[in-house]
């Protein structure tokens, strides 16, 4: 997207070859890439035989049928599974896993954060289309719903994600904060102090990912909704992303004084910044909502089921 706004101005004055690494952004994505590892070893050896003992599982940990010395495979039952309803993420999920990552990374560091944090409003709002739109989706598919499961396992965890995955609390969690955060003095606190902004794009990924959920969750405990509702939903989401960026579009005053005295590039006034600012919120940003309820519309043809456990991860055809 970086490139599409450099095509709205052709003397671009930023060089998309200077990069500078915030080392925060860095230690954070590092922990979270070695937490997922981390529980796809946990994953891959909960079925591997114990060592020390011939090749053989531990007394009592499998079928007696499966426990003569020297086995060296665990019985299918007992074999983590792959892919989105298993416990292994496949390899286009690690993939997709690790890409969110890397567009975390590009958003927050080099031109991009440069771009958004000292010179265009406009290039801030490419970066959070980016954080809310890109990564989540990311995210929610490079995790196997296996790997969530176990933390499920407390009654008050699945109690609060129960309720925080419903959709109608997705909507209003996400749609809140968007709001509240593009109001004039919030985002400007965020503008003057860090620390305020790392929150607001904190809070944007996680609501994200929970307004993502009824789409994608990968758990059936914590369902998506039918596709019928999906398509609803989808429709409903475009709506106040478009009534924020028609408030800032429209505005015929700056909004956002931090930008007022940004240093000038590529030519834009800083009310010119901020009306493409709101366009690209906007028409981009409500755009995909339409497009991602046209991906629902043909799963929804090819699976043919209207009931919530049709569009389920773990939904199989019936005979």
């Amino acid at each position: 997207m970086l490139a599409v706004v450099s095509l709205l101005h052709p003397a671009q004055q930023i060089s998309l070859t200077d990069w500078t690494v915030h080392p925060s952004t860095v230690i954070g994505l590092l922990a979270i890439a070695a937490l997922y590892l981390w529980r796809i070893r946990v994953a891959e050896r909960a079925a591997a035989p114990a060592s020390g003992n011939g090749g053989a599982p531990p007394p009592g940990s499998y079928p007696a049928a499966a426990t003569a010395p020297h086995r060296s495979v665990a019985p299918a039952s007992t074999r983590p599974r792959t892919g989105p309803g298993g416990e292994v993420p496949s390899s286009a999920q690690r993939a997709a896993f690790f890409g969110a990552l890397l567009v975390i990374f590009a958003s927050l560091n080099g031109p991009l954060h440069d771009l958004s944090d000292y010179y265009l409003f406009s290039g801030h709002m490419v970066q959070h289309l980016l954080l809310t739109l890109i990564v989540p989706p990311l995210l929610i598919h490079g995790v196997p719903g296996g790997m969530l499961r176990p933390v499920l396992r407390n009654r008050t965890v699945f109690a609060i994600a129960r309720w925080l995955t419903k959709p109608g609390v997705c909507f209003v969690l996400f749609n809140v904060v968007i709001a509240a955060w593009h109001l004039p003095p919030v985002y400007n606190l965020a503008m003057r102090h860090h620390g305020v902004h790392i929150t607001q794009h904190l809070m944007f990924m996680v609501t994200a990912v929970i307004m993502w959920w009824p789409f994608l969750s990968p758990l059936p405990e914590l369902p998506r909704l039918a596709y019928p509702g999906q398509m609803l939903y989808s429709f409903l989401m475009s709506l106040p992303m478009s009534i924020v960026a028609i408030y800032v579009a429209m505005a015929d005053h700056v909004l956002y004084p931090a930008y007022s005295s940004a240093p000038r590039i590529w030519g834009l006034s800083p009310l010119e910044d901020q009306q493409l600012g709101g366009l690209i919120m906007w028409i981009p940003g409500g755009l995909f909502f339409y497009v991602v309820m046209t991906v629902v519309f043909f799963k929804w043809a090819a699976r043919q089921e209207d009931s919530t456990a049709g569009a389920q991860v773990d939904w199989r055809p019936t005979a």
